[in-house]
């Protein structure tokens, strides 16, 4: 241990909750036994076995209710891996279960043996057929893949609420549908091939014009088995009458038995059976997808009705017109969803009775577009709907701002609604599908059926389709609780079956707390039938027993989570996911979920337990150190949990007294700080990035490797030390060139001006003069501060830049132009916490404008391209996201370039100001996938809008990164 690191104490929780009876108990705070981690070593390597208890409880919870702590985490790389660890299973009688994203909400992808991650290696999507087709990686997000597809005109034809977290290989898994898709456009109707792994290790491409004859030779008794269960369904007519019957309706209970029906062999069977398998009967290692039009044209309302009743009564009208989508929110979604950002305030006050149709046509072109809209016109005219608070218009609608407000509100529907749960509940997601035709009648017996027995539910749904969801909240550390939801489900699984013939899973998949009524439901002919396919095709049943098929009637009440009260900021997470793909540390320490499960996991703790222990010696490194502290997880979050925020709040517990003291003395002497970092850049540019690299890493093992940054050769040489000279008096903003462009210059050997010479220049060139006030020097944005935790530093710089900003801009006058996007984030929204009440109001009056911004609205209007580029490739910055200025970002690019690409997998580069160099390692995992697009083409511009930032790109690239507007600078200079 380093003189300086912190110790792991400073994080124990004051008072715990514990000892819960689901904690974990401390005879496994050594993590995985020794003899099962030396055999997935020896098999496998080091690195892709995580052992240790902070490792096996941050994927014990997913996006469902239950809670199980496996024995050991495989990071399987390939199915190579894969195949390995299920012929190590069979051998040593083990069970395995794989997880992706974990948004699955029915504990799918929870396990209490082997858990293998099948997400971190999994990724890549291969457009075919001009967009036609599309070969996808099962590790890849819905959302990802639709970004590439979207470039050919195209879409996957599944489209769940959660696409920008859910993978490829879960939504087949489950076969999640969403909010259009139907029963016509889900995977089992749109997945043209796939590879899959058997339980018994054997690799099918079901593509390959011999796969039957290579499933046969290698796996002779499963081909006999599926053909003989395929003559056997076949041949009871009843059987396949009820089968046809319970597919017309969305239903992803159970396997899919019309795969023998719509298939002639083996191969063919198998491709079916994995459509809804839940990781049962084999793993999905690729698949290719057939995909749908885009169609751009669209034509959307919310309609807002008296009640549930009235709204399930308009669907068909919609449905009849060729609306796409047709989706419900009763009034306690809409008043939940008044906390997601960009939805009306006043959706709060909305009565609860109150519900909405969010109704969308889509068109290709504007002729379907124009009788679209006539066809909306004339259902409109028909209805009886209420404005129940002033923001509601009842008006179809077709600019993209609202209509992703629209879509924004019904995806949040989980999360907001859980956000507004009691502390300390868990949260059911319940998915069922009746008849469309008696979707209001289904809706009436809902209601009443909660209010038996007291649950206050929030209800939305795929209302084209009969399919509703519903929320129930109940504190599961409670048996009486635990006891009022066992007899709610067994009324409602009742109702839905023997009144409404419907399905008890339509698209979230069957899951551990709906097993025990898969018979109900599909009567014990085809259940027996279903046992039967799962023991052809995992006769030793490896594969994640329990998630399909149970004998237990109580296997939904098995491992039910309790949610122990963390800090305010995070305790409303209800562990959906999806914060995880936009965090840099997911592929390397922990994401914002896991950060929230492993605190939960010290509330149930008692006190002194060797679990807690155990959870603390991780919990600095991976949790605390490696958080960019970018707070992207609040961006991704629909109801804006910042789980950044809370590690700097850690970061700030960890802080001694004299520490924080001695951060605000450097805050007091910023200006000398400044100096003599410029001073120790320009001495670094006569010694070696090798000597600098092996001096500061010695220091960093003696001090602290979160103290001492670490060179690397991306670092710059000094910035020139004076600024360009500029007249108040003709100004029209004021410029304030932040800390970070008055320290580093641009990337080394790249010629031109400076950034501040750039902007003053293209300015001055667009008739729109700035000045750069000259007492400039010791003032910053105080996001150093805010970063790291140091609360009193923070206050001391906070205060004086706005108090400097002030005086520039005459009391607010002009604007304030900031030249970095974490720097214009700081000063705009992160400093007023730390204000006093005089510089608050002052603060309020100032008008802070990120450069970007600034060169988008003003400047561009005034400029001619002279020098176009070719090329160019953005890196959109983490602070441009919640600045939400990404798009003038890219303005400016395609302004100054003929093409511009933004790479699919471009987000936080996890530089954050100097966490980069502190530990590089979190940049170098953070844009990996991002690095491995931009190095696979040749750009003649890498542009992006952050000193840092473009520094740390610079670093995994090796490509010189640098501001937009010393591109548009260049770009617009007179020829004469």
């Amino acid at each position: 241990m380093a003189l300086l690191d912190p110790e792991p104490g400073k994080l124990r929780p004051r008072q715990t909750q514990g000892p819960a009876t689901d904690r974990v108990p401390d005879e496994r705070a050594s993590g995985t036994p020794d003899a099962l981690r030396e055999d997935l070593v020896r098999l496998l390597g080091s690195r892709k076995v995580l052992h240790t208890l902070s490792d096996l409880v941050k994927y014990a919870s997913d996006a469902s209710p239950y809670r199980f702590v496996p024995q050991v985490v495989v990071i399987a790389e390939n199915v190579e891996d894969v195949a390995a660890v299920l012929r190590y299973a069979h051998e040593q009688h083990r069970e395995i279960v794989f997880r992706a994203a974990g948004t699955s909400l029915n504990g799918q992808a929870q396990g209490k043996d082997i858990l293998v991650d099948v997400r971190r290696h999994w990724t890549g999507v291969e457009v075919l057929d001009g967009g036609n087709e599309a070969r996808i990686r099962p590790g890849t997000t819905v959302g990802r893949a639709n970004i590439t597809l979207s470039r050919y005109g195209r879409l996957m034809g599944p489209d769940p609420a959660s696409s920008s977290a859910c993978t490829v290989g879960g939504v087949v898994a489950n076969n999640a549908s969403g909010m259009t898709a139907g029963v016509t456009r889900n995977s089992y109707r749109l997945l043209s091939s796939l590879t899959l792994v058997l339980p018994s290790g054997t690799i099918v491409d079901t593509a390959a014009p011999d796969a039957d004859a290579r499933l046969r030779e290698a796996e002779p008794e499963l081909c006999a088995g599926l053909l003989a269960l395929k003559s056997e369904i076949e041949g009871d007519t009843e059987l396949v009458a009820r089968i046809r019957a319970k597919y017309a309706l969305k239903n992803t209970n159970g396997y899919r038995l019309d795969a023998f029906l719509d298939n002639s062999t083996p191969v063919e069977i198998l491709r079916g059976l994995m459509v809804g398998s839940q990781g049962t009967l084999g793993f999905i290692a690729e698949t290719v997808f057939k995909t749908v039009s885009l169609d751009r044209l669209t034509h959307t309302a919310l309609l807002f009705f008296p009640d549930l009743t009235a709204a399930a009564a308009a669907v068909p009208l919609f449905n009849d017109a060729g609306a796409r989508a047709v989706e419900v929110m009763d009034g306690n979604t809409l008043r939940a969803c008044a906390s997601v950002d960009g939805v009306p305030a006043d959706w709060a006050e909305i009565p609860r009775d109150t519900a909405a149709l969010l109704v969308e046509f889509r068109a290709p072109d504007e002729a379907a577009h124009q009788a679209h809209r006539q066809a909306a016109a004339a259902v409109l005219a028909k209805l009886a709907l209420v404005a129940p608070v002033a923001s509601v218009t009842n008006r179809f609608v077709e600019d993209s701002a609202t209509i992703r407000t629209y879509w924004h509100a019904r995806e949040a529907f989980m999360t907001a609604v859980g956000k507004a749960r009691p502390a300390g509940s868990t949260l059911i997601t319940e998915d069922f599908a009746v008849p469309p035709a008696r979707l209001a009648e289904a809706c009436e017996a809902l209601a009443e059926l909660q209010r038996r027995h007291g649950f206050d539910a929030a209800v939305a749904g795929h209302a084209a389709h009969g399919n509703l969801h519903f929320l129930l909240a109940f504190d599961a550390a409670r048996p009486k609780e635990v006891e009022r939801y066992a007899d709610f489900m067994d009324e409602f699984c009742t109702m839905v079956v023997r009144r409404f013939d419907g399905s008890l899973k339509a698209e979230h998949a069957t899951g551990r707390n709906m097993t025990p009524f898969l018979e109900a439901e599909w009567g014990a002919r085809a259940t027996e039938l279903m046992w039967r396919v799962k023991q052809t095709l995992d006769p030793a049943g490896i594969l994640a027993p329990g998630v399909v098929l149970n004998r237990d009637p109580d296997a939904h009440l098995q491992g039910l989570k309790t949610i122990p009260t963390i800090e305010a900021v995070a305790d409303p997470c209800i562990e959906c996911g999806f914060c995880e793909p936009v965090c840099p540390s997911r592929d390397l320490t922990t994401t914002p979920r896991q950060r929230i499960v492993l605190r939960r996991e010290m509330m149930r703790q008692p006190g002194g337990s060797a679990a807690m222990g155990s959870l603390l010696k991780s919990y600095g490194y991976d949790a605390v150190d490696t958080c960019a502290g970018d707070s992207a997880c609040k961006t991704a979050c629909p109801v804006g949990i910042d789980t950044g925020a809370m590690m700097k709040a850690f970061r700030h517990q960890r802080h001694s007294g004299r520490e924080e003291r001695n951060a605000a003395r450097v805050a007091e002497r910023f200006s000398l700080v400044e100096s003599s970092v410029r001073t120790a850049l320009g001495l670094a540019d006569h010694v070696g990035d090798r000597v600098l690299g092996s001096v500061t890493s010695a220091v960093r093992k003696v001090v602290s490797a979160d103290l001492v940054p670490e060179w690397i050769s991306a670092i710059p040489s000094p910035a020139r030390s004076r600024l360009p000279g500029t007249d108040h008096r003709t100004a029209v903003a004021v410029y304030y060139v932040a800390c970070v462009n008055r320290i580093f210059a641009g990337p080394d050997g790249v010629d031109g001006p400076s950034l501040p010479e750039a902007i003053v220049e293209v300015s001055r060139r667009a008739g729109r003069p700035v000045w750069i006030p000259s007492d400039m020097a010791g003032s910053c944005c105080a996001t150093i501060w805010h970063s790291k935790g140091y609360d009193d530093g923070n206050t001391v710089m906070a205060n004086r830049i706005v108090e400097r900003a002030w005086e520039w801009t005459d009391g607010g006058r002009l604007p304030l132009i900031v030249d970095a996007s974490s720097c214009t984030l700081g000063i705009g929204q992160e400093v007023t916490p730390y204000l006093t009440a005089e510089n608050l109001r002052k603060h309020r009056a100032l008008t802070v404008v990120d450069s970007v911004v600034w060169a988008a609205t003003e400047l561009l209007p005034h400029l001619e391209v002279t020098d176009p580029i070719d090329s160019a490739v953005l890196h959109p910055t983490c602070s441009m996201r919640h600045l939400k200025d990404v798009d003038q970002l890219q303005a400016v690019a395609e302004f100054i370039a003929r093409d511009v690409q933004v790479p699919v997998y471009a987000e936080c580069c996890g530089f954050a100001g100097d966490r980069g160099l502190l530990h590089k390692e979190l940049t170098k995992a953070a844009t990996a996938h991002e690095a491995a697009e931009v190095t696979s083409g040749a750009f003649d511009a890498y542009l992006s809008a952050n000193r840092t930032c473009e520094i740390g790109m610079q670093h995994t690239t090796g490509r010189p990164y640098q501001s937009v507007l010393l591109a548009l600078e260049r770009a617009t200079r007179p020829t004469s």
